[in-house]
């Protein structure tokens, strides 16, 4: 077993292209650290939500150059085999450790097994690659970015030519395409060949961000915004400029792209801690609102004042920002289907109910969302919001940050506020309250182990509120494809729990809806809606043994 080890890595080593990775993994074969091998050569790394995604370091189990060349070629004999071949490939990339080495391999690739390459001249948010690969007629497109993951990781995101992130069959085909790809060696890498992409592209997506606002809207919200040490300042900002808002006050620390994310533990708005600069910042400026966008730009995060909160400042869940745009859109006519994922507040599908707009509920991510059927709007709790399906069919943080300050600005104008109108949104729907139990771990077996027990015996109720049906989620329903999932139902509530399809995380998402009869009433219906959460977390808890 131990020299087994020993020659899957020496065997690894000798064909790894990248300097680093070569040293690393030579010296834990110099010092026979069999646990550090073992864990870099337990597997390979799996196609997730839509690529691959995990922490950097040398072998088949790590993000790096050899894996990502691999995936190219996989990539790449999946497309030929599809009839594309000549076929354009764009390749965008986030400034985190090895994105751009990534991207230049990727291009290379494809270059040499005869499609063409072109790669977004720097580092952008991931709608501008969305928005890129329908605006050139690409066959595929590949964006190098981890997300909001810690600054250790990175992934490899695909889309097919249609702009919408890969899902099965199509996932697994590439999958088999990978695993097929022999020695590095026969894979044909040249030194040139693809195309570096001017501005044109990004000025053309720029353009597009104006199509969703409306014409003549108010525009004055004032912004303090965040890119979370990302990549989206420059475009968010000039996006903001192009619609006439005010120029957004930025959080300095962390408006340059910093692949280590010094200010933050972990580089997502919904993590404690993170929106701690932001909230000073906004205590100094006096904004309307604080925008955030993770490290990718294609999720954004709200915050508004709250006199009654920690700080003066409230981030919205993403339920709530959800909410708020589809109310928003709903004012302005918008037609069309509005969609969600299972995890998502059910809120949704009343709004869209009485606005006479068809709704539908997906699976978990934007792969699933963008693929609706006359979708005009879809979102996620986790921050995402694809407000113009037509040009990004994927979330796009940066025009979900120009809806959300086109809505503030006119509820500025008429001296009220995002928490007014959800006042009034509870009173009309009923208050949909949610929240999320999540559970980081080291060893993915606790998560197992959870799933196994909450199917085993599963909760008879749950806050006291009786569990009235349990879904298997692994065995499908009439309209959802089978995931690793569990769903119960009860008196005037709902969970979901699921493994995260990025994180190490367990996510236990939680809803309860109180009926509302008027603004008097909300005090007490958020009291109670807190109360239940609570103690549906509590009892969760216990359950699945977390």
């Amino acid at each position: 077993m131990q020299q087994d080890l020993i020659t899957q890595a020496r065997t690894w080593l000798a064909e790894d292209p990248d300097p680093e990775t070569r040293d690393e993994l030579a010296k834990l074969i110099d010092a026979e650290d069999l646990d550090a091998l073992a864990a870099r050569f337990a597997g390979t790394l799996q196609f997730g939500t839509a690529g691959l995604r995990g922490e950097l370091g040398a072998g088949p189990m790590r993000m790096n150059r050899s894996v990502v060349i691999r995936a190219a070629a996989g990539l790449a004999a999946y497309l030929k085999a599809q009839g594309r071949t000549g076929g354009l490939v764009v390749i965008g990339y986030d400034a985190r450790y090895k994105s751009a080495d990534f991207a230049r391999d990727t291009a290379a690739v494809m270059t040499g097994a005869g499609l063409r390459a072109a790669v977004l001249p720097r580092p952008l948010p991931t709608p501008v690659l969305a928005y890129a690969i329908r605006h050139l007629g690409a066959v595929a497109g590949v964006e190098v970015t981890a997300s909001h993951n810690p600054p250790r990781d990175n992934g490899y995101k695909v889309y097919l030519g249609d702009g919408s992130q890969i899902v099965p069959p199509a996932d697994g085909e590439i999958a088999d395409a990978i695993a097929a790809v022999g020695p590095l060696a026969g894979v044909d890498r040249p030194e040139n060949g693809w195309e570096i992409l001017g501005d044109e592209v990004l000025d053309a997506y720029l353009a597009r961000t104006d199509a969703v606002l409306a014409a003549g809207s108010p525009r004055t919200a004032r912004t303090v915004y965040t890119a979370m040490h990302g990549v989206g300042t420059s475009v968010l900002t000039a996006a903001f400029a192009r619609a006439g808002f005010p120029a957004p006050v930025l959080v300095t620390e962390q408006a340059e792209p910093d692949p280590a994310f010094p200010t933050v533990a972990f580089p997502n708005p919904e993590e404690p801690g993170a929106m701690d600069l932001a909230f000073a910042t906004a205590r100094r400026a006096n904004p309307d609102l604080v925008i955030a966008n993770d490290p990718d730009a294609d999720r954004c995060a709200v915050a508004v004042p709250d006199a009654t909160a920690d700080g003066g400042w409230r981030m919205l869940r993403g339920d709530e920002v959800g909410a708020l745009l589809a109310a928003h859109l709903v004012a302005r006519g918008a037609t069309g289907v509005f969609a969600e994922s299972i995890v998502s507040s059910s809120l949704l599908g009343r709004i869209a109910e009485k606005a006479g707009n068809g709704y539908e509920e997906t699976l978990t991510g934007f792969k699933w969302i963008a693929r609706v059927d006359g979708l005009r709007y879809g979102y996620e709790e986790a921050l995402g919001y694809c407000v113009d399906p037509d040009g990004v069919r994927d979330k796009d943080g940066i025009t979900a940050a120009l809806l959300v300050a086109e809505l503030a600005s006119g509820l500025k104008e008429q001296g009220r506020t995002l928490l007014d109108l959800l006042d009034d949104i509870a009173v009309e729907h009923g208050l949909h309250a949610t929240d999320q139990l999540s559970v980081r771990v080291e060893d993915l077996s606790v998560i197992a182990d959870a799933m196994r027990r909450l199917r085993d015996t599963p909760p008879t109720a749950l806050a006291g509120l009786a569990v009235t049906s349990a879904e298997d989620l692994s065995e499908g329903t009439e309209h959802l494809p089978p995931t690793d999932g569990l769903r119960y139902h009860l008196d005037g509530a709902r969970v979901i729990v699921r493994p995260s399809g990025t994180e190490p995380k367990l996510k236990c998402y939680l809803e309860v809806v109180v009926p509302v009869a008027s603004a008097g009433e909300l005090p007490a219906a958020r009291a109670k809606g807190a109360e239940l959460l609570a103690g549906i977390k509590r009892d969760l808890s216990a359950a699945a043994g977390i």
